[in-house]
Formats: structure tokens, sequence, C-alpha cells
């Protein structure tokens, strides 16, 4: 029973993170420059980023903690990209890096952007720019980790047993 809630856990929080990661660079990266243009950004900015931002790390990490869960023993396996693990060690790997990304990189900066922390605007010129190539990179990485997280599911047992 723990490995099937553990199995929704982990897909439901990856809807939410990758689908959360595809919205912010499809959609409101444009939707925040042409509101800006017509001087509109500041609902977008002051009510919906924050509340989207809040949840994109947490899906992010409890994705995380659901998908270490589901290894369980062979967490160190896959990690180790051992025999019959590498595939979704792999994705493991991607999914680590990309959580590394939203929490050190994305985060921090779009506090600053968002005026939540106080920056100087060279400093938030800066965070413009690692927040956007953090977030792009989270985007290409999330193509070859939801393939190998599949792949691995599907040759690990790791959800389909």
């Amino acid at each position: 029973m723990e490995l099937a809630l553990a199995r929704w856990i982990h897909i439901m929080a990856g809807v939410m993170w990758i689908g959360l990661l595809y919205y912010f660079n499809f959609v409101q990266v444009a939707a925040l420059k042409a509101a800006a243009e017509d001087g509109t950004a500041a609902g977008i900015s002051k009510h919906v980023a924050p509340r989207a931002l809040f949840f994109f790390r947490w899906a992010a990490l409890v994705t995380w903690l659901a998908g270490a869960a589901l290894l369980g023993g062979n967490f160190t396996a896959a990690f180790m990209l051992q025999p019959g693990w590498a595939g979704i060690g792999i994705g493991a790997w991607l999914g680590t890096i990309m959580l590394f990304n939203v929490w050190v990189l994305i985060w921090p900066n779009q506090q600053k952007i968002l005026g939540m922390k106080p920056a100087s605007d060279e400093e938030k010129a800066k965070a413009r720019r690692v927040g956007f190539l953090a977030s792009r990179t989270n985007t290409m990485l999330s193509i070859p980790m939801l393939f190998f997280m599949s792949y691995g599911w599907q040759h690990s047992g790791v959800i389909f047993g």
C-alpha cells in the first residue's frame, strides 16, 4: 500500500512541478513582458507568480522525495547507475539537478525579481538572467528526465512491479 501511495504522490507532484515549469517558460514570461508594456504586470508579479512559485518549489521537493521512496533500498544502485538501475538512475540524476536549480538558483533569484527580497537594479538584472537560464535548463532537462524515468519504471519494476 505504501508503494502505491508513493507512486501516486510521485506522479501527481511531478505533473504539478513540470506543468508549472512549462507554464513559467511558455506562458508567464511572455505574459509578463506584454503586461509590463501596458502597465498591468503588478497583478501577475504580486499575486500569481509568488503563489505559482510556492507550488512549483514544493512540488519539486515532494516529487524528488517520493521518487527516492519508490527507489527504497535501490536508491544507491540507481544513483550509482548500476546495471539494471542505470535508466532510472539517469532520470533520478536529472531530477536531482532540476531540484537543485529550483531551490538554489530559481527561487532565490525570483524573490529578488518579484521584490520579496531587497535587491538593487543591478542585482535584479543578474537575478533575471540566472533565473531565466536555470528555468530554461530545467525545461530542456525535463524531456530526457521524463524519458529515463518512464524507461526506468518499466525496466526496474519500481512502478509496475
